[in-house]
């Protein structure tokens, strides 16, 4: 088993599409301050206890602010069954438009 990372500039082609969820793995107060369009936002602390209200037969894209906690989500994760893509360089890499 394993999971692929995106580049940034590939993020975009997920937005709006069925069966993606994007996943921001940041605190609250980070993701209010600016997150990538169209993600929702689970901490990576509360991920564990979240995990049954995230769908199986969807594709996650995880990020987080430099990827490394996206990794380790993903690592945690695709032990379950998910299907899922880290975002390689976090939001600190994404040059496109943020939502608030």
């Amino acid at each position: 088993m394993a999971f692929d990372t995106i580049r940034t500039n590939d993020i975009s082609r997920y937005f709006g599409k069925n069966n993606v969820l994007i996943i921001d793995l940041r605190d609250p107060e980070e993701y209010a301050s600016g997150h990538i369009p169209t993600a929702v936002n689970i901490p990576y602390d509360e991920l564990d206890t979240r995990e049954k209200d995230i769908p199986k037969n969807y594709l996650l894209i995880f990020y987080c602010e430099r990827g490394n906690i996206s990794l380790m989500a993903a690592r945690d994760l695709l032990k379950d069954g998910y299907n899922i893509k880290s975002l390689f360089g976090g939001i600190k890499a994404y040059r496109g438009k943020l939502d608030r």
